[in-house]
């Protein structure tokens, strides 16, 4: 522990806008694919573990497209509609079977589609580190704010991640279609007696949820590296981000994602042997004063 390090980058204007800034770009992507784990959940009753694995192929296919064409842009639309396609495919051969079924059952299922899409990750782009770099058009000067060093493609990250985030949000709220997934999460044989797909409409909330996670993987690219097995870390904190958030709510992951990585961001300094474990103090402290959540409903 090293609370005078802490004190001193929370007083220090550079060093308070550089770790803010670092722990929004977690956040932001942590928000991401967390938002469509806890779509699917809302909606699906499905705890998607394999949905880590979106986001590493997410990023996978954004670090090829871009080696094929360039862009960066085209890259993350391809992590994300190639993850969308992906979940659809996950949940019409595999995940519709065990609708209803023993959690252990669902479990199982996804842990091995996340051992076999590790595998082939390994077959197809190698066992080793790949990186995309940073893309040529935010190969730029930093930005100075308040003595504070930030990249321009933090604040683009930032920028996108809340748009789709909003964007989320909107189509939820206004639009039919997400009147209709709200009501098929709180009551979907209604919704199936009164004509409406369901059997379509699962498949495209889960390509949904595919292709946030695919997205956070294709933004994230530049800044992370890319190795088999990297959806393994996101997928516990997402988890954590659900579950704090409250199982089901949109706003709460936000929330508790920004929250959570404020945490890990501000914890490197004040507690560099310890970020991990203060996550799940903050989800621990949550859970036992509002076990369902900051924004979740009471289970009755």
């Amino acid at each position: 522990m090293d609370a005078s390090a802490l004190l001193d980058c929370v007083t220090t204007s550079s060093c308070l806008v550089t770790q803010t800034t670092s722990g929004l770009i977690v956040g932001m992507l942590l928000f991401l694919v967390a938002a469509g784990l806890t779509l699917i959940f809302g909606v699906l009753k499905i705890v998607n573990f394999a949905h880590g694995t979106f986001y590493m192929l997410g990023a996978y296919l954004a670090y090829t497209v871009f080696q094929i064409t360039g862009s960066y842009w085209l890259g993350v639309l391809g992590g994300g509609l190639g993850m969308a396609l992906f979940g659809v495919l996950f949940e019409r051969f595999l995940i519709r079977r065990v609708y209803g079924a023993n959690v252990l059952m669902q479990l199982l299922i996804c842990y091995a589609v996340v051992l076999i899409c590790d595998d082939l990750v390994k077959i197809v782009w190698g066992p080793d580190f790949r990186a995309m770099g940073m893309p040529p058009e935010f190969q730029v000067p930093p930005l100075f704010i308040l003595g504070g060093v930030v990249p321009p493609f933090y604040l683009v990250l930032i920028a996108v991640s809340l748009l789709i985030g909003g964007g989320l949000g909107l189509t939820l709220g206004l639009t039919k279609i997400g009147k209709i997934v709200r009501a098929a999460a709180h009551n979907p044989d209604m919704v199936s007696a009164l004509g409406i797909n369901t059997t379509l409409l699962y498949s495209l909330v889960f390509a949904a949820g595919g292709a946030l996670a695919g997205l956070a993987g294709g933004l994230a690219a530049p800044v992370r590296s890319l190795t088999p097995g990297m959806g393994f870390s996101i997928l516990i904190e997402s988890f954590i981000v659900t579950v704090i958030g409250g199982m089901g709510s949109i706003g709460g992951a936000l929330i508790a994602a920004v929250v959570l990585g404020l945490i890990r961001s501000f914890g490197t300094i004040g507690f560099p042997q310890f970020t991990e474990g203060l996550m799940y103090i903050a989800m621990i402290i949550i859970l036992v004063s509002k076990p369902s959540g900051l924004f979740g409903k009471e289970i009755v």
